[in-house]
């Protein structure tokens, strides 16, 4: 992951789905959620409170290595990951509650991350710095933030223009996002100094399958009635926040040993993802 050109290509990935919600969404529907209330604090608890909740019962019970325990730590304090809403759109989800929860959780990123640090601090041996708020608001802001505003921007100040960009930008961003996807799969046939790092052991590797498992129950559960809502809240659960953990993670002298943990969540995750919404989609149908 320390590859200049994958990097750059996940920040446009990135960069362009944002934008796309930007210019595609109006404030209102961006900020919906929040006139939501019990859905709000249903979002609210199972994302930021009941899987962080997951990770710590599962970093004392299985007594983790401490890497693996700081990587898990380090993704349950890290919501809002910016790709949520793709991922959702590929279970059917509502679109406007993913945009707007994508934002919400981002936004809360900014108390949340440190303060779910801090309990994991406290409760367990951690090899991590402690992480300020202002540092979380830079590195949300740049890549959240920053594409959002300026789709606003323009839909406010150039509707006509935001209508002609709007279609191209979101096809932009799929086929990034599709190009990511096949470039990760490529990186795994491919590159055996990829795949040595992803060997973290098969203990480890059932705590994180159970905290994924555990993460769409917990979301399917709170998401309400809807399915439509329920596959968003699920995903979201799930979703962390990896660019912002990979950030942490480069805070601390040790942030190279994190890397295997939060590279085979992102893997396991989004492969574990993919039967529930191929599920969700046969339901609604």
């Amino acid at each position: 992951m320390d590859n200049p050109i994958i990097l750059h290509f996940v920040t446009l990935t990135i960069f362009s789905l944002m934008l796309a919600i930007g210019v595609n969404h109006s404030f209102e529907q961006l900020t919906s959620l929040w006139r939501r209330p019990a859905l709000l604090l249903r979002s609210l608890l199972a994302v930021i409170v009941l899987v962080p909740a997951v990770v710590g019962l599962l970093i004392w019970v299985f007594d983790l290595p401490i890497a693996v325990a700081t990587g898990l730590a380090i993704l349950a304090a890290a919501p809002g990951a910016p790709l949520t809403t793709k991922r959702t759109q590929m279970a059917a989800g509502d679109p406007t509650y993913a945009a707007s929860l994508q934002l919400t959780l981002a936004l809360s990123a900014v108390v949340v991350t440190p303060l779910t640090l801090a309990v994991f601090y406290n409760l367990f041996e951690l090899a991590t710095e402690r992480v300020t708020p202002f540092k979380v608001t830079l590195q949300v802001g740049e890549v959240t933030f920053l594409p959002v505003i300026i789709g606003l921007l323009i839909q406010h100040f150039v509707p006509r223009f935001a209508k002609i960009i709007g279609k191209p930008v979101q096809v932009i961003g799929n086929v990034l996002f599709i190009l990511l996807l096949v470039l990760i799969v490529v990186l795994l046939v491919i590159a055996p100094d990829f795949r040595a790092i992803l060997k973290i052991g098969g203990l480890p590797i059932a705590a994180i399958l159970i905290m994924v498992a555990l993460a769409l129950t917990i979301g399917h559960l709170l998401g309400g009635p809807s399915r439509e809502q329920r596959s968003v809240l699920s995903i979201a659960s799930i979703a962390r926040n990896v660019g912002l953990a990979f950030f942490i993670a480069g805070l601390s002298d040790y942030g190279q040993q994190f890397i295997p943990t939060l590279l085979t969540f992102m893997i396991l995750g989004s492969l574990l993802a993919v039967p529930y919404a191929v599920w969700n989609k046969r339901q609604m149908r």
